[in-house]
């Protein structure tokens, strides 16, 4: 009978122990039901998103896709552009043969303001063979105009190089939004089409509708948001770059002014 008493509170510690685990047990399943639950929401409110929502949602996914893909391929551009350009410069200023300079250039083929040298070098050869005798000062102007242009053809050349897929980058990031709100438009406007073939304006009705648009305006937005920061990012750069050949081709004019003509 002492052994029975003894062994009740022991039974009890041990139901009140299984009962504890149970509800930590419901307590951590809660969370990862409803976790759960919004991911298929969003899922379902794709899947049951009509045809032209699904059609505009695609179409921003390619543009998204596109998009990466000339980020990551302007990225390095630039950073090999910006490498190279440092690397040009060192050897510029640090040598003073040009016919040496030339030689380091013609290998630094993504440096920008190399090929801005390259050209104003292959002028200023053009033009020393072509005097036999020494001209006239206002031979002399020309020629060094002459060089001048053959430099900022080559800046602008540079430019275009760099600036290429950039407009498909902002023509993404000032549409993008637009589509997806067509997107919108359209899931609206069959939500309410359900509703009055229904009869009925319950929450079960018009949500599936309404859920595919506001998912449509989300994939504008996701498409649009990294196109602008990319676009922006690219321009300031490119006119980091810009400035540098000019700042480099007049810097280069005034050692040919001072040294040949």
């Amino acid at each position: 009978m002492l052994a029975l008493l003894h062994g009740l509170p022991t039974q009890a510690a041990a139901a009140a122990a299984a009962d504890a685990n149970a509800a930590a047990t419901e307590t951590l399943a809660v969370p990862l039901a409803a976790g759960g639950a919004a991911a298929s929401g969003a899922l379902g409110a794709v899947l049951q998103a009509g045809a032209a929502e699904k059609a505009i949602m695609l179409c921003l996914a390619l543009f998204s896709i596109l998009s990466w893909g000339i980020i990551g391929q302007k990225v390095r551009q630039l950073r090999l552009a910006a490498r190279e350009s440092e690397t040009f410069l060192e050897t510029f200023w640090g040598t003073k043969r040009l016919d040496a300079i030339f030689s380091s250039a013609e290998g630094l083929v993504g440096s920008p303001v190399a090929q801005v040298f390259v050209a104003g070098y292959v002028e200023l050869g053009k033009i020393r063979k072509q005097r036999g005798e020494p001209s006239s000062p206002g031979a002399d102007e020309g020629s060094l105009l002459s060089v001048g242009r053959a430099m900022q053809r080559t800046q602008v050349q540079q430019l275009a190089q760099l600036e290429e897929l950039l407009p498909f980058l902002a023509t993404v990031g000032s549409t993008a939004p637009f589509i997806g709100l067509l997107g919108t438009v359209v899931g609206i406007m069959g939500a309410f089409s359900d509703i009055g073939v229904m009869g009925n304006a319950n929450l079960a009705t018009v949500a599936p509708g309404i859920g595919g648009a506001l998912v449509a305006t989300a994939f504008g937005l996701f498409a649009a948001i990294p196109a602008v920061m990319a676009y922006n990012f690219f321009l300031a750069r490119l006119r980091a770059l810009d400035l540098e050949m000019q700042m480099f081709g007049a810097d280069f004019l005034n050692i040919v002014r001072r040294h040949f003509f």
